[in-house]
């Protein structure tokens, strides 16, 4: 494929994503607020607030880092978009793929949140250094599990001698539900539930929203953001959300129907492709809006004992039985 080829479907993927990230969204909010017996803003809602956003003055504190508080927005942005290009779209294998594994989606995942407790510091605010703090404590904690998760699927395509195993697209190629038996199906389930609770951590959103608080510190790591900068984060924020959908998918439901269906050449693509965009909608609804609509906000050292005790434990537990079943079935 050409440079210039490639350039075009990175593009696309791109818009495409941010879209995708903003229509879940805006479902998210409509699908909550149904379960809440509330009718909810429109399904654009989320469109409305970004345009919002970005024609808003930008405000930078006087108390703050200007540069680093500044850079940090584009910073998240950038890693989210960038994590998209390594994702296999249903039928279409990544953009990059070639050119990075799994491990760098695993760190590009990372810098956003990073890159928000940076932000919450460099602001001189005092509910942004509480937020920052917050931010951080949870990074750590949650990261352990799902790079568990992320090895143990990828050494045990390895060790079926797949390459490169640590590929998302070769993991979504070669789905391990029916080449392994009875203890790497439950090793699987747990790894797959696992990341199912990860997502909404990874994500800060209810239970896991500690960073950002608005009923106690009044949005912390946000608290001085505005116009262009929060809108930035708005957007890194929808398109992560994609990301983490899109990597449950990857590794855990690669599925396509188009076979079963029949059908072949573009009509096949294209109801794959639906059909991937509605596991991601769907996996959305179960470890995001489910969960933040049924629980009450977390204390943060619950989250820190949970993730590394419980959390750690089970993705262990995971990539063991995967190990055991690997000595069982030969």
């Amino acid at each position: 494929m050409s440079g210039w080829a490639v350039f075009g479907e990175a593009a696309l993927v791109l818009i495409g994503g941010g879209i995708v990230g903003l229509f879940y969204r805006g479902l998210d909010r409509k699908i909550a607020a149904r379960m809440q017996a509330r009718v909810g803003p429109p399904i654009r809602q989320p469109f409305l607030d970004l345009g919002k956003l970005l024609v808003k003055e930008t405000v930078i504190p006087k108390t703050a880092v200007t540069w680093i508080f500044s850079a940090m927005p584009f910073l998240a942005v950038l890693a989210s978009f960038t994590a998209l290009l390594y994702l296999p779209l249903g039928p279409f294998p990544p953009v990059l793929d070639g050119h990075g594994d799994a491990i760098l989606v695993l760190y590009l995942l990372a810098v956003p949140a990073l890159a928000m407790a940076l932000g919450g510091l460099a602001s001189g605010s005092p509910l942004g250094v509480v937020g920052a703090q917050r931010e951080l404590v949870m990074l750590m904690s949650y990261e352990f599990p799902l790079a568990v998760v992320l090895v143990a699927v990828a050494w045990r395509v390895a060790v079926l001698g797949f390459s490169p195993a640590f590929s998302l697209g070769t993991i979504a190629m070669h789905p391990l539900w029916t080449v392994v038996g009875p203890l790497g199906i439950l090793g699987l389930a747990i790894l797959c539930l696992t990341l199912l609770v990860v997502t909404p951590a990874e994500l800060a959103k209810i239970p896991f929203d500690i960073p950002e608080a608005e009923t106690e510190i009044a949005g912390g790591l946000f608290a001085e953001y505005s116009g262009t900068y929060l809108a930035l984060f708005y957007l890194a924020d929808a398109v992560r959300t994609v990301v983490l959908a899109g990597l449950v998918v990857a590794l855990f439901l690669p599925y396509g129907i188009a076979k079963t269906l029949g059908l072949a050449g573009a009509a096949a693509q294209a109801v794959d492709l639906l059909f991937w965009l509605f596991k991601v909608f769907a996996v959305m609804v179960v470890a995001v809006t489910t969960v933040r609509v049924g629980m009450a906000r977390l204390r943060v050292e619950q989250v820190a004992r949970g993730f590394w005790l419980w959390g750690t434990a089970a993705a262990l537990g995971g990539l063991l039985l995967l190990a055991l079943d690997k000595v069982v079935m030969g």
